[in-house]
């Protein structure tokens, strides 16, 4: 693409997570795309549509990436291509009249939020503006993600108010870094450094951690569901944070481990970090407009014995040596680690700036009122947790209702919150004494689960299964991947191993360790130690 010809003003690259963005919109180009998001304000006072009009022609035109377009070469590469111009997408509705004014507006934010964007088509950005009675208007601003993040919102409501007050006229305004000056700066990273330290940071980690196992391609509209810890609560966490030299993001990130620990049974668990992805080293980074954020693993392990406070001194530790290497790519990360996936859920934890004492006031000197500011985006992943924290540690889960359940996603915030309160309550507790499920589900697992309503008879385990052994012996017992084996031969090959477990010494109130990940042996192994437990173990040579 020659940059001199028609309307193109520059050819760019894209960062790691535009990559993953645009993967997702190509993959599934017919649902609802959950990369659309939304910010939304309710205006009170005199609002000139005008000029209001003339701002967002200038913020387009400011920042040259917010004319991006995404276009894949021959050669099969995509990249963003800056036009020189373009017109301001812009809708007036005016509901006034509706004999339901707010249910009107709503369905017009709501088609208007998942109305797709063709990514190949700038800007990937529009307006809407409805009157809702004299002197109440509702401004919608409506883009895909991969324009910029959820820290330049606030830079863009700076200007957008600053404008506002000049009519459009941006002279006197500060002038803007390009987004292609952090492009360049990715560019110049040390790549096979970065390799050596992931490829450490996820050395054995032997299996991904996924709730779910199959998901539909078809992309389904995400739910939420919300929880927040109390103000004491709060408090007694950043203390927390202070007194250990960790940040309150490490330690929500440890209490999401913990829960997913508990959820799938696994002592070793990732999922994605969502970074800001804005070097310190980047002058002018905290003003400049663009996704900078990156999504990158968060590996967590824990022993059973480790305390509360010394895991989460550990996790902050690890996780500041991964720092500077977090602008590589999930698909490379995942390359490097040798798996296709290496999680399903994210965290991302919202510790941009924004006053927003200072958005009021600016409004107010326009002549109108910032009455509500509503932001809404979403993941592809079942469940993402965002983190907001206020003086009232804010939760907010969202999920795909097509693979998790209201309850599943409640539940699963629950057992976040309980455990969040045990780290400024009981910080010494070993992990593995932790209570994270409600009274109610230890109900369900230990009572109703176990209540089979059948009579057990006597009996050992070992007697039962021995039982069955004789009774379909060709019966198929246990199938794992390509593998089946029948009741006799898993009776045979755990007897051969009981055998062997007698003679080193094993016996009834022995200890015996098994470390074997899921599979036939692990099964045979767990059988041979209660036969050899119970000094159960057949001598005929046929065995």
């Amino acid at each position: 693409m020659n940059k001199r010809t028609g309307n193109i003003e520059d050819v760019l690259p894209l960062s790691p997570l535009q990559e993953g963005m645009l993967f997702h919109s190509v993959y599934d180009n017919a649902g609802p795309d959950v990369y659309t998001a939304q910010l939304v304000f309710d205006l009170e006072g005199e609002v000139d549509r005008d000029r209001l009009h003339a701002t967002a022609e200038t913020l387009l035109r400011r920042h040259a990436n917010l004319r991006a377009a995404f276009v894949q070469r021959k050669s099969g590469e995509w990249s963003q291509v800056v036009a020189r111009s373009v017109t301001v997408p812009w809708r007036d509705e005016d509901v006034s009249g509706a004999g339901d004014v707010e249910a009107a507006a709503a369905k017009l934010v709501e088609a208007d939020r998942w109305a797709r964007f063709d990514l190949r088509r700038p800007p990937l950005v529009r307006f809407l503006l409805i009157r809702l009675a004299e002197g109440r208007f509702r401004f919608v601003m409506t883009n895909h993600h991969i324009l910029w993040d959820g820290w330049s919102l606030p830079v863009l409501l700076g200007e957008l108010l600053a404008l506002y007050r000049q009519g459009g006229d941006d002279r006197g305004l500060p002038r803007v870094r390009p987004y292609r000056d952090y492009l360049r700066w990715l560019s110049a990273r040390d790549r096979a450094e970065s390799e050596g330290v992931w490829r450490q940071a996820l050395q054995d980690f032997t299996e991904p951690t996924l709730l779910v196992s199959e998901r539909s391609r078809t992309t389904v509209v995400p739910e939420q569901v919300f929880a927040g810890l109390d103000r004491e609560t709060t408090a007694a966490l950043n203390r927390c944070a202070r007194e250990w030299g960790v940040t309150l993001n490490t330690i929500v990130q440890v209490g999401w481990a913990v829960v997913l620990s508990a959820m799938t049974g696994r002592t070793d668990v990732a999922f994605g970090n969502i970074v800001s992805g804005r070097p310190a080293d980047l002058a002018g980074v905290e003003t400049m407009v663009g996704l900078f954020i990156n999504t990158v693993p968060s590996r967590i392990r824990m022993e059973a014995a480790e305390s509360l406070r010394s895991l989460i001194g550990r996790v902050q530790e690890e996780q500041s040596r991964l720092v500077e290497h977090q602008y590589v790519g999930l698909a490379d990360i995942q390359r490097w680690a040798g798996h296709g996936e290496l999680f399903d859920t994210a965290v991302v934890f919202e510790n941009y700036p924004v006053d927003s004492k200072s958005v009021t006031d600016n409004a107010a000197q326009q002549g109108f009122r910032v009455a509500n500011a509503q932001a809404e985006d979403a993941t592809h992943y079942p469940m993402s947790l965002i983190v907001a924290p206020r003086e009232e540690l804010a939760l907010r889960l969202g999920y795909q209702p097509d693979v998790i359940t209201e309850e599943e996603a409640s539940s699963s915030l629950d057992r976040l919150v309980r455990v969040l309160r045990q780290v400024c309550t009981t910080p010494d507790r070993p992990v593995g004494t932790l209570d994270v499920l409600s009274v109610g589900e230890l109900e369900r697992i230990t009572r109703d689960w176990n209540d089979s309503g059948v009579p057990v008879g006597p009996g050992s385990l070992v007697d039962w299964f021995e039982r069955w052994v004789g009774e379909t012996p060709e019966a198929l017992a246990l199938v794992c991947g390509d593998a089946e084996v029948s009741y006799a031969e898993l009776n045979a090959r755990a007897n051969r191993l009981a055998r062997v477990l007698v003679e080193r010494g094993v016996g009834p109130d022995c200890f015996v360790g098994v470390v074997l990940p899921r599979s036939v042996e692990l099964v045979v192994a767990l059988l041979a130690v209660w036969k050899a437990g119970g000094a159960y173990v057949p001598v005929d040579p046929e065995y």
